[in-house]
């Protein structure tokens, strides 16, 4: 067997280095809170979307 040559060592080497340098990162843990939303619906928004819609659809009547 020949021995290896400069470039080859050096280039496992250079691999052998990163990765034991890639074991050591650091690892970031965030803990968020779960954000609560209340909100409140009323019927009026309904009717008002409902009118929009059908005068939409009054003045396009081929947009089905």
């Amino acid at each position: 067997m020949t021995p290896p040559k400069p470039l080859f060592r050096s280039a496992l080497l250079a691999i052998g280095v990163t990765a034991l340098l890639a074991g050591c990162t650091p690892t970031i843990r965030l803990q968020v809170d779960p954000i609560q939303i209340y909100a409140k619906l009323d019927a009026d928004v309904r009717v008002r979307l409902d009118r929009e819609l059908q005068d939409l659809l009054a003045e396009n009547p081929n947009l089905f």
